[in-house]
């Protein structure tokens, strides 16, 4: 193919890629939140077979966009509240184009300087905005999962070297590190502990809002003198509640525990001054995890974990060999991930950060806290229902008396389309769980939810 036709191709698939894309962010304030069909209601609109000859470039973003746009969620609704997921700024969703666009691999700082500088800036201005310690080594990854996961293996090797032994020699050689958490520690903890060799958490009880047991955090690492790797939570996947950093800190840390914080959401509480006391504490632990997807509002795959020694973290999970380029005196930020070859994934918080300044980012925070307490404020005077968690930060779960009514309700919300909040279990009830995350969520939306919502309980015959 000749320069001229690739340029031609280029120009052709972006114009019709823009064009849809803005159709699809047009239609969220109208369309159905669910999507219209199911995954073999897709299928049954493509070709299943790899044909033999190709196709030009925009007409295959014109075949994926007719064939898939069925099958899409709005998930970048104001009315979406589903599994913890904001939107995205437009100067976020423009900054993760251009990194498709400018095609760099962001592992190295020496060949792809543009991208690094970005991220490096990101990097300072959230450990700025956090309230984290400066210098603390920052890696971009895919999700909190991946986030939780970076800093657990930090954590676990920090465990081994305090015990004399060399990480690298590997788990066959260590000794038993112990790992603890709440009880209302969050899945992705729980996996992230798999992945780095700690296995399963042991629980150490929980209040009834989620909040870690000091008092049993402390009786277990009594227990015996083995290594530990405590963690916390900021933000509970329910509730919204958030641990007691001080306390719970301060004991782990006299235990010689490695303290890690579960921040998907949550942490980005300390960028408020009205919300930062939920967060008392919480920059003394040794490792933090968030989702810049979440509560910053920039598109997905943008994780971030933070280790307060960054020469840990590199020791960890930096790679080495001969061919990669590297500068002796400062760390590349594939030496904070554990991944070699990634896409620039903090250019879009640079961008976002850029956009909304220290401010805005706290007036994003607040205001998704006022429209969740406005919601459940709404959900308290619909007959029937109750609001099951004292709403702090931005969770809002609610339920009828009974839990087949409450499922009913969560079902015909999803089906009726107007809103999309998820069903779970909590406490021992079924609830609808309502997670307020995106930046749009304003007062009518706010409206349309408990109207959908009194809507729904009227239908499913829940009654005072």
């Amino acid at each position: 193919m000749d320069r001229d036709t690739v340029r031609r191709e280029y120009r052709e698939a972006l114009d019709a890629a823009h064009r849809r894309a803005v159709e699809w962010l047009d239609s969220l304030d109208d369309r159905p939140i669910r999507p219209e069909l199911d995954v073999d209601g897709v299928l049954s609109r493509l070709d299943r077979e790899l044909p033999e000859g190709g196709a030009k470039a925009a007409a295959v973003v014109e075949e994926m966009a007719d064939a898939s746009g069925p099958g899409l969620m709005a998930m970048g609704s104001s009315r979406f509240y589903g599994f913890v997921i904001g939107g995205a700024y437009p100067a976020a969703l423009g900054a993760d184009w251009l990194v498709s666009a400018w095609d760099q691999n962001s592992g190295s700082r020496q060949p792809t300087p543009g991208t690094a500088a970005l991220e490096e800036v990101a990097a300072e201005w959230l450990l700025d905005l956090l309230g984290l310690p400066g210098g603390s080594g920052v890696g971009f990854v895919t999700g909190a999962t991946m986030a939780n996961t970076s800093c657990l293996i930090v954590g676990r090797d920090a465990m081994l070297r305090r015990a004399g032994v060399d990480p690298l020699a590997g788990l066959q050689a260590a000794p038993r590190i112990r790992f603890l958490a709440g009880g209302a520690v969050h899945t992705s903890v729980v996996l992230a502990g798999r992945l780095a060799g700690l296995g399963v958490p042991v629980t150490v009880g929980a209040d009834a809002q989620g909040r870690i047991d000091v008092d049993g955090l402390a009786r277990a690492l009594a227990e015996d003198d083995a290594p530990a790797v405590v963690s916390l939570q900021a933000g509970e996947v329910h509730s919204g509640a958030f641990d007691d950093f001080a306390a719970a800190v301060s004991v782990a840390h006299d235990a010689g525990a490695w303290v890690h914080v579960d921040g998907a959401f949550g942490l980005w509480a300390a960028a408020s001054p009205r919300l930062r006391h939920l967060t008392v504490g919480m920059s003394e632990a040794d490792s933090w995890a968030t989702d810049a997807h979440k509560t910053l509002n920039v598109p997905y795959d943008c994780g971030v974990a933070i280790v307060r020694d960054e020469a840990a973290m590199t020791a960890s999970l930096g790679a080495h060999a001969a061919y990669l380029p590297a500068v002796a005196t400062v760390s590349d930020p594939y030496d904070r991930v554990p991944e070699l070859s990634r896409r620039a994934r903090g250019v879009p918080v640079w961008a976002a950060l850029r956009t909304l300044g220290r401010g805005g980012v706290a007036a994003l925070v607040d205001g998704l806290a006022d429209a969740a307490t406005a919601l459940a404020d709404g959900f308290r005077a619909i007959p029937g229902l109750e609001v099951l968690n004292d709403v702090v930060f931005t969770q809002v779960c609610v339920a009828a008396r009974d839990d087949d009514d409450t499922a009913a309700l969560g079902e015909w919300l999803r089906d009726e389309g107007t809103v999309w909040a998820s069903s779970s279990s909590w406490r021992g009830r079924t609830v609808v769980r309502f997670a307020v995350s995106n930046f749009g969520t304003g007062a009518e939306a706010i409206a349309r939810t408990v109207d959908a919502v009194a809507r729904g309980a009227a239908s499913v015959g829940i009654r005072g």
